[in-house]
């Protein structure tokens, strides 16, 4: 890499890590591209030399997450055999995004925001996420340690489905302001990261009481 290459690639991420840090303090509509430049200390057209607008900001904010979270998972899960991969996913997985607070508030609230995202994006980096998550449950079901009526990919949305949704309830416990609506409809305040484990043992065993519990 030249210094030229190297500098202008120091200069977008730090334009990427002020729009993260923009979007989260003022929310994706209200934000604008002159606060997220006064924020990485460039002028405003620098913006556009590495971003097409406002929408392929947010958009390059989600693909850089997501290549750091499905890295992180991916080495998470490396050499486990399959059920106790898919715990090691799990945990993983909100352990990354307790780390990272502001990152999984533009994530879970403002990328809803962008109807570019929403309607036109492929999403490749969120294929390669379910992806690996399908292949840890096709392996576990091959070794008969879950339930084959399920088939892989459609359970990997599921538990995304379970994991998005304790994230977005995270989020909203921990910036109240950002849900609107009454207290009373707010999440409460609770610990993400031993969650993980409440998750792993719906999927494991469902909320159906057991015979011998019964006994």
């Amino acid at each position: 890499m030249t210094v030229h290459s190297a500098a202008a690639s120091d200069k977008r991420e730090r334009i990427l890590d002020a729009a993260e840090r923009i979007f989260a303090r003022h929310g994706f509509f209200a934000a604008k591209v002159s606060d997220v430049a006064k924020e990485a200390g460039v002028a405003d057209g620098t913006i556009y030399l590495y971003f097409k607008n406002k929408d392929d900001l947010l958009i390059s904010l989600f693909e850089r997450r997501m290549q750091q979270l499905n890295g992180g998972l991916k080495a998470a899960i490396a050499g486990k055999p399959p059920r106790e991969a898919l715990r090691a996913f799990i945990k993983a997985y909100v352990q990354i995004l307790n780390a990272e607070p502001t990152a999984t508030e533009v994530l879970t609230i403002e990328l809803r925001s962008s109807s570019k995202f929403m309607k036109e994006y492929d999403n490749p980096e969120f294929v390669d996420f379910l992806r690996t998550l399908g292949g840890i449950i096709a392996a576990a079901q091959d070794a008969g340690e879950l339930d084959t009526s399920i088939p892989p990919h459609i359970a990997a949305r599921m538990i995304f489905g379970l994991l998005d949704e304790l994230s977005l309830a995270w989020v909203l416990a921990r910036a109240p302001s950002i849900s609107g609506g009454s207290p009373g409809t707010r999440p409460k305040k609770f610990d993400i990261v031993r969650a993980a484990d409440w998750i792993i043992t719906l999927v494991e065993t469902g909320l159906v009481v057991k015979k011998k519990e019964l006994a």
